[in-house]
């Protein structure tokens, strides 16, 4: 097959894609016109049924739990896939070597100072999103994902190896794994107890939007929290490495 011969499939494959989703748009309701019903239930009976103020986490880690697990399994998945095919393509090989090839171009002072200054906020806000899901509108992928930027930051400012030390992919690859497994495991807590899976078993407290309030959801938010945050700073840490390792094989 030709160059041209596959630059036509593609053209051809995206105005079909185009004019599959305009078809699909054109069926969508207008705006502001929610047809219901599901969500006008949802928004009646979410806060009196699971003390949880923030609705869209009451859906996401409770009413449609078993969705979330498999939207987050599939992170899991992308990320070990990630680390799987680069580890290969270096031959599995830990490389401890500090030297100048692995170093990292110098970042301006001014990186530094602004890459640094944010680390410790951002830390706390990504924190403050994977633990507060049930009170506000956040969630553990949102917090998962600002809390791995943290470090993120730490390798922009130019400290590659301080990014390692403090997420070493043995670590990481554990805390995927805990934050994955211990979603799972609440539904099978549940199961165990006679109920359906992911049921809200915990104490829901008596005030709705405390900290303390809906039960499971906000544990679950923390697992997801965790997954996120370890399967990004895992997919970081291994682009960086593979890219460090062509690097020195070009010198």
């Amino acid at each position: 097959m030709t160059p041209v011969q596959r630059r036509w499939i593609f053209l051809g494959a995206i105005a079909a894609l185009v004019a599959f989703y305009l078809w699909g748009l054109s069926g969508l309701p207008g705006f502001g016109n929610y047809p219901g019903p599901y969500g006008d239930v949802i928004n009646r009976v979410a806060v009196a049924q699971t003390n949880a103020t923030a609705v869209v986490s009451a859906v996401n880690f409770s009413y449609r739990g078993f969705d979330t697990l498999g939207e987050e399994f599939i992170l899991f998945v992308a990320a070990s896939g990630v680390s799987v095919v680069l580890r290969h393509l270096r031959g599995e090989q830990e490389r401890d070597d500090a030297s100048a090839d692995w170093a990292m171009p110098r970042a301006t002072d001014a990186v530094r100072l602004a890459a640094l200054a944010f680390t410790g906020p951002i830390v706390l806000v990504g924190w403050y999103l994977a633990a507060h899901a049930q009170t506000t509108p956040s969630g553990g992928f949102q917090g998962g994902v600002v809390l791995a930027s943290a470090f993120v930051l730490i390798y922009l400012a130019g400290e590659f190896l301080l990014f390692k030390r403090i997420s070493p992919v043995d670590i990481t690859d554990a805390v995927e794994a805990v934050g994955s497994g211990g979603f799972a495991v609440v539904g099978l807590a549940a199961l165990g107890m006679g109920l359906a899976y992911l049921a809200n078993f915990l104490p829901r407290g008596s005030t709705p939007g405390a900290v303390s309030s809906s039960g499971t959801i906000a544990l679950i938010s923390f697992f997801v929290g965790l997954e996120v945050a370890a399967a990004f700073l895992l997919i970081v840490a291994e682009l960086v490495e593979q890219t460090l390792l062509a690097r020195q094989e070009a010198r």
